[in-house]
Formats: structure tokens, C-alpha cells, sequence
């Protein structure tokens, strides 16, 4: 098709307190603006987005989406300069729509976040539409007058409303489908003539609703609000997650406490899925049939395979873990991690760049990082890979069926062959051969009658000497 999308996202968002950019604050772990690109169709024209203030920040969040190939439709930016109203802001784009070939434009905000994807492709295919919706106390969005037959017959900001006007509740949502050749003449007309000396977008559209009928159709009033404070963010992520747990209930996945569980707009739960109490998902995450993930986990871009068990308070991110195994509690695999089927990996041992094979356990107070780790492995309780040497990174290879005894350090580079076993308390700094067994530990001594000896010496303060 050849409309584009035009996103205002040049607002500075005073009512935040941040340093960041509104449109970058998130919802459920994705930014607002983020929301609104992956809800356009992917026959678009194009997106463009205007920008201005938090601009550096805002630019390389696309460039990231697009890179993660996040993006639906091809994305451009304009800059709006000195921001002098919504008007202006698409003025400022001007050359870049007429660029384009555009022949309709739709207008979304950057900070409406939870505009659902089939309510703007009907908006995209719509010849004139102005989205709105009613408010028992609309407050200070602008008010929405119509003519008797429902068509628009103007628009005024609350600030410039009278009395009469402030009383209706039918606001603007701030989402428009309009022909480019009649916007475009209505926006090269505009005038700052209101009490913010702003050029107001509502003047034009209203402008264009004098030439052609524009239809105004009425949302749910969760799919046009938008997020002007952090107390907006809450409201949003709380309707949000009231939407995402409906969708994944239908699908058979089990809440056992809705209230606080956080599941993101990326994360693919399959049925049987359970999730305990105070779960969050974030980013691209898969979840298998039959999986439990256990209370107060994060799981962050990760993919889990079938029949896994996550015990309580694991934190994932970037990883990859195979069907029927079983972590934590109290794990921590970090990026890189890729363990196989039925690995285990137990309470505080973390993992980074660790590719472990099947039915490989680590069930105990250890780090396993930069390593590789052969079928039916066994790592004792407080096993190390000494993997940094306070400049580079090297890696432990550890063949399969090896024993690795508790409390040993691995000092890499190394590698250890397959059936290997390493007695406990070692420190490893050489290549041990398969079917090895490798030992380091300084010799024990005992002495008969030592320990009463000792005592007496204690008592008299003498010491060890």
C-alpha cells in the first residue's frame, strides 16, 4: 500500500522527570515506541518517525530494532527542531512524505503504546478516520464535535474549549488516516493563532473535514491512552499484562498468581506451560510444552525447550536450554549458555558461554564459564573455570563421562579427556589425558595425639609453637 505511518516521537515528556526519551520508556520490558512500529502492517510505504529531543537515543533504538529484525515496514526519520506543536511536526515532514510517493497518511503517537495491530490496519486502510473514544472524565484531552450524521466537524484543545465543549466527553484519540494531498495543503495553511502559539495537527485534520468527510469511530480508551507520567506507565503495563495473561490462558498456559507475574509482547509460551508467582519474561523468549517456571525467576531472550524445570529465584538471559532439564533453585545462566537435554544445573551455580552436553551435572556452587562439557559429565559442589587471566578469556574443554571432584579449579586453557576423573580439591593447570585420573593437593600429615597436645598448648597461650 502506498500509505505511511507517521509517528510523533519528538516530545520531551516533562510530566516523566527522566532523562530519557518518553517514547523509550518501556512496557513490559519493550518501549512504548517499539509498541507502536511492530503494531503497523508490514505492507506499508513506510514509517516515518519524527524525532528531536533524546534524539541520539531514540536513533540508535531503531538502529537496534532494525538490526534484530524487530521492525515490520521500513523506518526513516525527521527531525522537528525546535518543537512548536503537533502541526509542526508534520510540517517537518513534508519532503520526506512527498519522497515516499505517499498518497495516504495515518498518525500515531510514539507514547500509545497498546494500540492493537488490527485496530491500525483498519486505521492504514481507511480514505479518512479519525480515531476517538469517550471518557466519563476526559480531562485535558481535546474534545471531538461532530455533525448530526457523526462525521467530524471540529476539534479543540482543551485549553481553547468553552465550558459547553469542555462538558463533552468524546476526546481525540490522536490517531488520523488522511489523504496526503489534502494534509498536506491543510498543513501549509496552518496558523499558531491559540493560547500555546503552537500549530496544532487537530487544525488541519479539521481543515481537511471541511473538503471530505472524515469518520470519526469511537476505541476502547485502553488502545488510545497514552503514557504522560510514570503513574500512565503503571496504568499501561498493568492493562497490558491483563491483555498478554487473557491471550496465553486462552492458550492453556497456567498463572498461578496473575497479579504478579510479568509477561512481555515477544514471549511465545506454549500449552501447559505453568508460571509461579512473581515470574518475569522479557524480550524474545520461547517457552515448551510443559515447562514450570518456578517463583521469582527473569528470563530474559532465552529459549526453553520442552518438560524443563526452572526452580524458584533463577535469573536467565541469553540462553538456551534444552528438553527435560532441570535448573536452580537460586541459578544464574548467563549469555552464551546452551545446555542440552537433561542437563542439570543446580542451586548457586552460574554459567556463561557454556555449551554442556546431554545429562551433564553441575548440582552445586559452581562457575562454569567459557567451557565446554562432554555427555554424562559430573561437576562437584564448588568447581571453578578459571577462565580470565586479567586480560584475555580462555577456554576448559572437559570431555564426557569425566568426574570433576569438588572444590577443584580448572585453570584454562585446558582440556581434559573424555572419562577422565579429577580427585576433589585439585588445582588442574595441565591437559589431563582420557582415562586419567589427575590429583593436585599438598600431603596430608597426621600426628597420634596431636589434636590433645594442641589444646593444652592453647590453654597455656603458647600457641602452635
Amino acid at each position: 500500500m502506498s500509505t505511511v505511518a507517521v509517528i510523533l516521537a519528538a516530545g520531551l515528556g516533562t510530566r516523566m522527570k527522566s532523562r530519557l526519551p518518553k517514547v523509550l520508556h518501556p512496557i513490559l520490558g519493550d518501549p512504548s515506541l517499539l509498541w507502536v512500529l511492530r503494531a503497523l502492517p508490514k505492507d506499508l510505504r513506510g514509517a516515518v518517525v519524527v524525532v528531536h529531543h533524546g534524539k541520539e537515543q531514540v536513533l540508535a533504538a531503531l538502529k537496534s530494532w532494525e538490526q534484530a529484525g524487530l521492525l515490520p515496514c521500513p523506518v526513516t526519520t525527521v527531525d522537528q527542531g525546535e518543537p512548536l506543536g503537533t502541526g509542526h511536526a508534520l510540517q517537518a515532514c513534508i519532503p520526506e512524505l512527498d519522497r515516499l510517493g505517499t498518497s495516504q497518511v495515518a498518525v500515531l503517537c510514539g507514547d500509545v503504546p497498546l494500540t492493537t495491530a488490527s485496530t491500525v490496519l483498519h486505521l492504514c486502510a481507511a480514505e479518512a478516520l479519525l480515531l476517538a473514544m469517550d471518557l466519563p472524565t476526559p480531562g485535558s484531552y481535546g474534545r471531538v464535535l461532530q455533525h448530526s450524521d457523526g462525521r467530524l466537524a471540529g476539534l479543540v484543545e482543551a485549553k481553547d474549549a468553552t465550558p459547553t465543549q469542555l462538558a463533552l466527553q468524546r476526546v481525540n484519540g490522536g490517531a488520523y488516516s488522511l489523504p496526503w494531498p489534502a494534509l498536506r495543503k491543510a498543513l501549509l495553511a496552518l496558523t499558531n493563532d491559540n493560547a500555546q502559539k503552537e500549530f496544532y495537527l487537530t487544525d488541519a485534520v479539521v481543515a481537511v473535514a471541511r473538503e471530505i468527510s472524515v469518520t470519526v469511530e469511537v476505541c476502547d480508551p485502553e488502545e488510545l491512552a497514552g503514557m504522560n507520567s510514570r503513574h500512565d506507565q503503571a496504568a499501561l503495563q498493568a492493562a497490558a499484562q491483563r491483555r498478554i495473561e487473557r491471550h496465553w490462558m486462552g492458550e492453556g498456559v497456567t498463572f498461578l498468581h496473575p497479579g504478579s507475574t510479568l509477561v512481555g509482547p515477544r514471549v511465545h509460551l506454549q500449552q501447559d506451560v505453568v508460571l509461579e508467582p512473581g515470574v518475569r519474561l522479557e524480550g524474545s523468549v520461547t517457552v515448551g510444552e510443559g515447562t514450570r517456571i518456578g517463583q521469582g525467576t527473569v528470563i530474559v531472550d532465552s529459549v526453553l525447550g520442552p518438560g524443563i524445570e526452572v526452580r524458584p529465584y533463577c535469573v536467565i538471559g541469553l540462553a538456551h536450554i534444552g528438553e527435560g532439564s532441570k535448573i536452580g533453585p537460586f541459578a544464574r545462566l548467563r549469555e552464551g549458555t546452551e545446555l542440552a537435554e537433561g542437563v542439570h544445573i543446580g542451586n548457586f551455580v552460574e554459567t556463561k558461554k557454556a555449551k554442556l552436553q546431554r545429562g551433564v551435572k553441575a548440582n552445586h556452587l559452581a562457575y562454569l564459564g567459557d567451557t565446554e562439557i562432554g555427555t554424562g559429565t559430573n561437576i562437584g559442589a564448588g568447581v571453578i573455570t578459571c577462565n580470565y587471566d586479567g586480560v584475555n578469556k580462555h577456554r576448559t574443554i572437559i570431555g564426557g563421562n569425566v568426574f570433576v571432584g569438588s572444590d577443584t579449579q580448572l585453570v584454562a586453557p585446558l582440556v581434559i579427556g573424555d572419562g577422565a576423573i579429577i580427585g576433589a580439591g585439585s588445582t588442574i593447570t595441565k591437559d589431563v589425558a582420557a582415562d586419567s585420573l589427575a590429583l593436585s593437593r599438598v600431603p596430608q600429615m597426621s600426628h597420634d595425639g596431636g589434636a590433645s597436645r594442641l589444646r593444652s598448648r592453647q590453654k597455656k597461650g603458647t600457641g602452635l609453637s
